[in-house]
């Protein structure tokens, strides 16, 4: 399946829609909303991404909230329920890697749920590490924190 990734406005309606039922679903399988510090905006996302399958329907989003000078975070990562389990996740991942990149960043983190384990084996499969809770994320039992160092890529690919 070709799935074409592309750079969407933050309000755009069908990526609006996107985040609402990322939202709702989060909100059902935890038993309430647990968002931890301030929600991404437009001001604070520095790239937000949709992939889209052949024929225009819209499949999966995901952006990236600026940290430090080399870290990016991401945020939002949605798959649509009937679409997952063919590696639209993995090539979101990979793209907004590379949007990160061509921003300057070297690391990549992210905070999911305990109560996601497919989301934690799409991340630890793409090469995050589990570290210790940060920023919004201390304390909060239901969290788990990931992080890449994207300089590994580039030394693979020297050798």
């Amino acid at each position: 399946m070709h799935i074409e990734i592309t750079e969407m406005p933050w309000d755009d309606p069908v990526g609006v829609r996107l985040r609402s039922d990322q939202e709702r679903e989060t909100a059902a399988r935890y038993g309430g909303d647990l968002e931890q510090g301030a929600k991404p905006s437009a001001e604070t996302t520095a790239v937000f991404l949709a992939a889209t399958e052949p024929g225009g329907g819209v499949v999966g989003c995901g952006a990236l909230r600026r940290l430090d000078e080399r870290t990016f975070e991401l945020k939002r990562m949605y798959v649509v329920p009937a679409r997952r389990g063919r590696r639209i996740g993995e090539a979101l991942l990979h793209a907004l890697e590379d949007a990160g990149r061509e921003r300057g960043a070297t690391r990549m983190r992210l905070e999911t749920g305990v109560e996601q384990p497919e989301a934690m084996r799409l991340y630890e499969r793409c090469g995050y590490s589990r570290i210790p809770l940060y920023g919004p994320y201390t304390g909060c039992a239901a969290s788990v924190c990931y992080e890449r160092d994207l300089r590994a890529d580039r030394e693979r690919a020297q050798v």
